[in-house]
């Protein structure tokens, strides 16, 4: 993204979006829109046709936070790759429960200035990094929500598995969620986009 977009986002996320302590993890604050933000407009202006994930806790990412906070020695002392990282809300997360380094992998060029505006929100920090950067435990949250998605996501994240990290997944039981490759290994209610209604999201342990 050119100099002078970043500037204009980083500008925009700052001046429009408010920074929020999320209600299931209170220690947590994201830059998160509001009805008159104008979001959708500065998308738009910006030509950015792609909806703004990241602006949002979705209830999977919630769900990682949480049992991140109750299971800290899941990441304690490890590096994390947080993939499809969108607000950073995961891999925050990972560095509040002590991960050794927490990179970060986000497509959406926007989406990476936010999750570094949120990173340094918090005072930790998140890495930029590549969809296959190693990492000990990979954190993947919502990235299961579409059947396109899902086939490009899938193959990656088992091959994380395959090379030995440990690849551990949230959601909301979506319909295009793999459950057939993955163990369950932990259940929460919680809001879904940060503050909607509450759904139940499990945590799941990918397979080789």
């Amino acid at each position: 993204m050119p100099v002078a977009r970043v500037s204009a986002a980083e500008d925009f996320i700052r001046a429009r979006l408010v920074l929020t302590a999320l209600p299931f993890r209170p220690d947590i604050v994201l830059y998160q829109p509001h009805p008159h933000s104008g979001l959708i407009a500065f998308l738009a202006e910006a030509g950015r046709d792609e909806p703004p994930y990241w602006a949002y806790a979705w209830a999977g990412g919630a769900a990682l936070a949480l049992y991140l906070r109750d299971n800290p020695q899941a990441v304690s002392g490890r590096t994390v790759l947080d993939f499809g990282a969108g607000s950073g809300l995961v891999g925050i997360a990972a560095a509040r429960a002590g991960a050794a380094a927490v990179m970060a992998f986000e497509p959406d060029a926007i989406g990476q200035i936010a999750l570094g505006l949120n990173a340094k929100a918090n005072g930790v920090a998140l890495i930029a990094a590549e969809a296959m950067a190693e990492a000990e435990i990979v954190l993947a949250g919502d990235v299961f929500y579409d059947a396109a998605v899902a086939a490009r996501t899938l193959p990656v994240l088992k091959a994380h598995a395959r090379r030995g990290a440990k690849v551990l997944v949230g959601d909301p039981f979506r319909r295009h969620l793999p459950r057939a490759e993955m163990t369950r290994i932990a259940t929460y209610d919680v809001p879904d986009m940060g503050g909607g209604p509450e759904v139940t999201a499990g945590i799941f342990v990918l397979q080789p």
